[in-house]
């Protein structure tokens, strides 16, 4: 630790020195790291950032396995540092809804693998939280390694035990970035040369990635908290308040720092049916409210720090204590905590806040290097609940080029910096959309929820007519996909016997049009529109030996070839699948899916292309038509002088052809598991393209299909969805693709598959499917075998070919035998299930190849 001006030069530097930059640097330097600076604008270890101003309180469940590992990484880091209380964590409902919710905690906490989650009954609540009133609650989640971090004691453990140097009262006025490569991180006491950079700044991400050009899609927003005077009910308690940051420098109000470093006795605790979280200050009762109309902050304003001001943290505002202005809440924080801890009615504050901290449009973080910026990293958008597994993934990340926990690698996704969408960085869309975040935080969202702000932003060249058919639009990566259209509406009549009611929790924005239009599709003949997925073009001497070098497949193709194929990273884990087609000598198309592919997958491909070789990810660029089922051939075969016969047009083989006046790049595959094309044209063609193949298919039954469908019949088909069955925490063995590599050539993440299939498969994905339900499973929930958990559901829905319910998952391989009896928990029920073989619809394949 060091207190001297920094540096000229270091290998990395962390431009941060909270939770996650602090976290960075400890497991960097951990795995072997040297020369690594810590630069933060404020003093240490009271940076000013919500590191210090947080009360640390640390509830580890959630309903992704990503956020669940981190956070319990998290509190076994800190809890063998000696910074962690291990007192436990409940949150109680005062809602039937809420119970529902409860179970639905127990049931991941279950699934990744928390310690002894518990349902408690109200009066076991009040045993271990005698300040609540049982009456008002029906009862509790209780976990038992949920607590609270010191934050200020855990950023000066990771000081003293990292072997980083670390600078307080550094501000950095910019980063010096040219050639596409980050070359030194400027501050105001001078220059640091450096092959590498990490932002960790959070609430001033936006701000600090604008200095690289970048606009990250960080929005700030304030959060209330307040602790009470001591209280009589929890007198007899000692406290050290007053002497916990004797000999720090603190900016501004010291109290709120002396309080936050004040550990709790009892669990902490949370009402989440009215935004409500709250713990114990030795003899005092803090308490945080959600529960008030979002407060954003302007990302280019927040400040710095003075002596009377801590730039994280704004004036407390009553008005939003005592008056009800979230607009999903009808009582205000001050009325919900009296109700349900009544002897805080009148106690006086000693201590208030508006603090500050971030949100990314979808709520979760952001990870990992930057696109634009080679060298140049992230860690934002991390809470110290999760902040010590966030720092070892990225250090692993950086060192290693493999993000993993002790535990194994992570998948990564949900958090990839590059995930987001070209208009992500837009100001007013990034802070509309982190505020709607920032409202959910404790409120119950529907599976299938959809936003209702900033639509129509990306839509396709069919979207006038798909709205003409009354398409039921759910929002992708900004794009307007069709769930199901209403036109199909009296399909359900003609399948109404094959199609089971959906009621509960698993019902909810479900529509028995989408089981019609599946159906439908496997005896007619549909229309998908696949404009969201994207064509990466890749040219130029050298480009078949470059995707050899990064495919796992045999590249060595043929004009007119497609392959199916993964890329991976140096540990064997999946980053992505996609299909590759040689249109002629060293020019080949890509594809891969939409949403967060376009910049994870393509960025990949841009990072490890030659200078030689062209990568151009064309999102957007062409609009696409997927054309399945039986009569997709004699449908097209009307529309084009081509031949598409089975021998003329084989199966995973491709054409540039037109389709009446329209050219096309046609790709005879199929993701639904029919006799089909992907028809990829350029957008501009893309609603004629539409109309030729609607008018010419009118009398052949043609329909067009939602993403519903899709969703049931690949998962009938056994097809991957990348993010949902694959990522980058499976290998291809595991996920039961090693038709996609050839080990016979040389690529990126060989060697680790090599070691893998010499270690053995410990792990495989299989299909379950439910003995005497037609229920349907949802994701996180836990597969079990004698009563003990072995897995969770990846993916589940109606297999309406099939007359089954699906849930596919990975299992242990001693599992994975067909015929093998396990159980299924979801919303508090218990599904006795059979592991099955896969693929469960059409395992010959005649009706892709006919």
């Amino acid at each position: 630790m060091s207190t001297e001006t920094p540096p000229s030069r270091a290998d990395t530097v962390v431009i941060g020195a909270g939770a996650v930059g602090c976290s960075v640097a400890y497991h960097l330097t951990e795995l072997g790291a040297e020369d690594v600076v810590v630069i933060d604008q404020g003093p240490l270890p009271v940076t000013g950032g919500s590191s210090v101003h947080a009360p640390g309180i640390m509830f580890q469940t959630s309903p992704s396995k990503i956020q669940t590992k981190t956070a319990h990484y998290t509190s076994r880091l800190l809890s063998d540092a000696g910074v962690y209380d291990e007192v436990g964590g409940i949150e109680v409902a005062r809602s039937e809804e809420r119970m529902d919710f409860l179970r639905r905690r127990v049931e991941w906490a279950t699934s990744y693998g928390l310690p002894e989650p518990q349902l408690l009954s109200p009066a076991e609540v009040t045993e271990h939280l005698p300040l609540v009133d049982k009456d008002e609650i029906l009862g509790g989640y209780y976990s038992p390694t949920d607590g609270r971090v010191d934050g200020i004691g855990a950023l000066q453990w990771y000081m003293e035990h990292s072997t980083a140097s670390f600078y307080g009262n550094t501000e950095v006025t910019d980063l010096d970035v040219s050639g596409g490569e980050i070359n030194a991180v400027e501050t105001a006491q001078g220059r640091i040369d450096c092959e590498r950079a990490v932002i960790a700044t959070n609430n001033w991400g936006y701000q600090t990635g604008q200095l690289a050009g970048l606009d990250l899609p960080i929005a700030p927003v304030e959060h209330q908290y307040v602790v009470t005077e001591p209280m009589d009910e929890l007198a007899g308690v000692e406290s050290s308040v007053g002497d916990n940051t004797t000999g720090l420098e603190v900016p501004g109000d010291r109290s709120i720092a002396e309080y936050m470093s004040e550990g709790p006795h009892q669990p902490v605790g949370r009402d989440q049916d009215h935004s409500l979280y709250f713990r114990t200050h030795g003899d005092a009762l803090g308490m945080g409210s959600y529960n008030h109309e979002t407060l954003s902050v302007d990302p280019e304003a927040m400040g710095k720090n003075s002596e009377e001001h801590q730039a994280s943290v704004r004036g407390f505002t009553k008005e939003h204590w005592e008056t009800p202005t979230h607009r999903g809440r009808d009582k205000s924080a001050k009325q919900a905590f009296d109700e349900l801890l009544p002897a805080t009615q009148d106690v006086e504050y000693e201590a208030t806040e508006n603090g500050i901290f971030v949100f990314t449009p979808d709520g979760m973080p952001a990870v990992g290097e930057t696109a634009q910026v080679d060298g140049l990293w992230t860690g934002l958008a991390i809470w110290w609940t999760h902040s010590g597994g966030y720092g070892r993934i990225l250090a692993e990340w950086m060192e290693n080029g493999v993000p993993r926990l002790p535990s194994g690698p992570v998948d990564t996704g949900g958090i990839h910096v590059r995930r987001f969408e070209p208009h992500a960085g837009e100001k007013d869309y990034f802070v509309d959309r982190g505020a709607k975040r920032y409202e959910q935080v404790y409120s119950i969202v529907e599976p299938r929820w959809q936003p209702d702000d900033h639509r129509t932003l990306r839509t396709s060249p069919f979207y006038h007519q798909q709205k003409e058919l009354g398409a039921e639009f759910y929002q992708s990566g900004g794009w307007e996909t069709p769930q199901w259209y209403e036109s199909n509406a009296n399909l359900v009549e003609t399948y109404e016997d094959r199609i089971p009611d959906q009621d509960g929790w698993q019902g909810i924005n479900r529509s028995k049009i989408e089981a019609a239009e599946h159906l439908h599709t496997r005896e007619k003949v549909s229309m998908f529109d696949m404009t969201t997925f994207s064509s990466i073009m890749v040219e130029g001497e050298g480009s078949q030996a470059f995707l050899q070098q990064v495919c796992s497949n045999d590249m060595d193709l043929d004009t007119g070839q497609v392959r199916y194929s993964l890329l991976l990273n140096e540990g064997g884990g999946i980053l992505a699948d996609i299909t590759v087609v040689k249109l002629d000598d060293e020019e080949f198309m890509v594809t891969t899916g939409g949403g967060n592919s376009p910049g994870i997958h393509g960025g990949h491909l841009e990072d490890e292309a030659p200078a030689t070789v062209s990568v151009h990810v064309e999102e957007g660029a062409k609009s696409t038509i997927g054309l399945w089922g039986p009569n997709a051939r004699l449908l097209l075969q009307r529309c084009t002088d081509a031949d598409v016969t089975n021998n003329g047009f084989p199966y995973f083989s491709a054409k540039q052809m037109y389709v009446g006046d329209v050219p096309v790049i046609a790709l005879r595959v199929s993701y639904v598991g029919e006799l089909g094309w992907e028809l990829w044209a350029p957008t501009e063609y893309g609603q004629r393209l539409w109309e030729t193949l609607q008018d010419a298919g009118e009398d052949l039954g043609v329909r067009p299909m939602g993403g519903g469908a899709l969703s049931s019949m690949r998962l009938e088909k056994g097809y991957r969805l990348w993010g949902t069955d694959i990522d980058t925490d499976s290998n291809p063995f595991e996920a039961g693709l090693p038709f996609a590599v050839d080990m016979d050539t040389e690529f990126i993440g060989k060697e680790a598959l090599e070691t893998a299939r010499e270690k053995g498969i410990e792990s495989k994905i299989t299909p379950l499917t439910l003995d005497d339900s037609t229920d349907i499973m949802l994701s996180g929930r836990p597969v079990t075998k004698d009563g003990d958990a072995i897995g969770y559901v990846q993916a589940g829905n109606y297999g309406y070919s099939i007359d089954e319910s699906i849930a596919y998952t990975y299992v242990p391989t001693e599992h994975a035998e067909a015929g093998t009896s396990v159980q299924i928990q979801c919303e508090g029920e218990t599904y006795d299930a059979t592991v099955r073989d896969e693929p469960l619809f059409d395992p010959t394949r005649d009706r892709i190849i006919k």
